[in-house]
């Protein structure tokens, strides 16, 4: 009888986020495929509850960091209980991935392999305990070549890890859209906002570019979940600026594909960095061009004016005037979107992403 691998990812957050989905997608991919899996969590409600949902084992522990050892002996004994045949521990943060590493010791289990994802775009740190981690690791993902870039420029010669160990690999979702779906028959233009409300995401500049573009007959959806009192700060702007009325706000929903072929376009126009944005991925998965801020990642997968439009952050009058140019040309909007949906299928499907995964988990 073949033996089974299995894999445990260590979730540390108590809030949903896309590394949450990103953990997610994978756990009910590879429990599809018949391996044992099990989310590592803080006990959290809101974190578990999707794991439980979709049918995967919950253990918990504190998982508070490098002076947490009860973490690792609560971990290695779900190892010496995991029945051989290969184990991969995933962590999304280099502490958990110590854990790990302290696990897979106390448990002597030689078949235990430690990978990481690097989600955000933050220095290495060149101090003697994390050069014990970064060189213990057995694979370290990034999802962009600029969170790889933000990380190994800051240690660039003070640590030495081997090419083999490093994988740029694009985030990808997981979606059951076989086709385009057409844009909504009647009504006004809809440009959609989907994802996190929280500070850093653009949303005040989105705001202010909807009062410069009054009378246009677009509404904006704003469609997510996060803190009341800084909704309610947006609400405030919006109602300062005179937006309400052309403003519908969905919140408390999950992000979507299928939200997403609710709208004519997308924006999504963070001022911070971001290494990946799953929601842009969401929009050419639905076969929606979307406007996007230019001082993340996103250049690697979107192509200015063929695949979205890229814009300045913190610009309203640059997101206003490109926010009109797709409301007025429909045919633009459609050859856009049908650009970022081959883009998506040849290049950033969940297929391509899991075959380079599973490279990694198993070699």
């Amino acid at each position: 009888m073949k033996e089974r691998r299995s894999l445990i990812h260590i979730i540390p957050s108590n809030k949903w986020g896309g590394a949450q989905t990103y953990a997610l997608d994978i756990c009910r991919h590879y429990m599809a495929a018949g391996w044992n899996v099990t989310a590592l969590t803080r006990n959290a409600v809101g974190v578990d509850a999707p794991f439980a949902e979709a049918g995967i084992e919950l253990l918990h522990a504190p998982l508070g960091g490098f002076f947490d050892l009860g973490s690792a002996m609560t971990l290695a004994r779900k190892l010496k209980a995991t029945p051989q045949g290969g184990i991969v521990i995933h962590a999304h943060r280099y502490r958990d991935a110590f854990t790990a590493l302290m696990a897979r010791k106390i448990a002597k289990r030689q078949d235990v392999k430690v990978v990481t994802t690097r989600h955000t775009v933050r220095r290495g740190r060149n101090t003697f305990i994390f050069r014990k981690i970064y060189s213990g690791v057995d694979a370290h993902i990034f999802v962009s070549e600029m969170a790889y870039r933000g990380f190994e420029n800051s240690i660039k010669g003070k640590i030495n890890l081997p090419e083999s160990k490093i994988h740029i690999l694009h985030n990808s979702i997981y979606t059951t859209a076989a086709e385009r779906l057409p844009e909504p028959a009647h009504g006004p233009v809809i440009a959609l906002y989907q994802g996190a409300i929280v500070k850093g995401k653009g949303l005040e500049t989105l705001i202010d570019a909807m009062a410069l573009i009054k009378g246009s007959k677009m509404r904006l959806r704003i469609s997510g979940m996060g803190d009341p009192d800084y909704l309610d700060l947006l609400r405030r702007r919006a109602m300062q600026r005179e937006v309400m009325d052309n403003i519908d706000w969905n919140i408390k929903t999950t992000p979507s594909v299928e939200t997403c072929t609710e709208a004519h376009f997308g924006v999504v126009p963070s001022s911070v960095q971001e290494a990946f944005n799953l929601e842009s991925l969401r929009f050419m998965a639905a076969a929606r061009p979307q406007i996007t801020t230019d001082n993340g990642a996103q250049c690697e997968y979107l192509e200015d004016g063929v695949t979205a439009f890229l814009i300045k952050p913190d610009s309203a009058e640059e997101l206003a005037d490109t926010m009109l140019r797709l409301v007025r040309d429909p045919e633009l909007r459609f050859t856009m979107g049908s650009a970022a949906y081959k883009n998506f299928s040849n290049y950033l499907s969940w297929e391509h992403f899991i075959n380079s995964l599973n490279i990694i988990y198993t070699t």
